[in-house]
C-alpha cells in the first residue's frame, strides 16, 4: 500500500543551499510538499502562511537561530502551530544537550552530515 504524502508539507529551515536542495529532493521523492525558509526570520512567516505538518530546523541559521525559532513556535497562540513536530538538524549537536533541545521544544534531532535514510524515517515517524 503506497502512502500518499502529497497533502503533507514539510518546512525546511536551512541556509546552506546544498543541504537544502538535497533534503528537498529526498523529501519530494517521498511525495512531500516542501516549503523553504533560508533564515530564522522566515520560519514563522512560512508556518503562518502555509499548512505545515513538520519542521526540519537547522540549528545554525542566520537572523534567529533554530533554538530561538523553536521556542517561538512553541509559544505560538495557534495550537496547530505550537504543536508541530520540530526536527532539529545540527552539525554540532555536542553544543547542545538533549535536555536543552527538549527545553526549547525540539521533538527529535538528526546530526549532520545528514543520513538521508534516517531523515526519511524520522519525517515519516512524525508526519505519517
Amino acid at each position: 500500500m503506497s502512502v500518499d504524502n502529497s497533502s503533507k508539507t514539510i518546512l525546511i529551515a536551512e541556509d546552506s543551499s546544498v543541504i537544502l536542495n538535497l533534503t528537498r529532493k529526498i523529501l519530494e521523492l517521498q511525495k512531500y510538499k516542501i516549503v523553504l525558509a533560508k533564515n530564522g526570520g522566515e520560519v514563522i512567516k512560512q508556518i503562518e502562511s502555509n499548512p505545515i505538518n513538520c519542521v526540519l530546523m537547522d540549528i545554525n541559521i542566520p537572523v534567529k537561530d533554530g533554538m530561538e525559532c523553536t521556542r517561538e513556535i512553541r509559544r505560538h497562540a495557534d495550537p496547530r502551530i505550537s504543536q508541530l513536530p520540530i526536527i532539529a538538524i545540527t552539525g554540532n549537536a555536542n553544543n547542545y544537550s538533549m535536555d536543552q533541545f527538549r527545553e526549547a521544544g525540539v521533538t527529535d534531532y538528526l546530526p549532520k552530515p545528514l543520513d538521508f535514510d534516517a531523515l526519511v524515517r524520522v519525517v515519516k515517524q512524525y508526519v505519517g
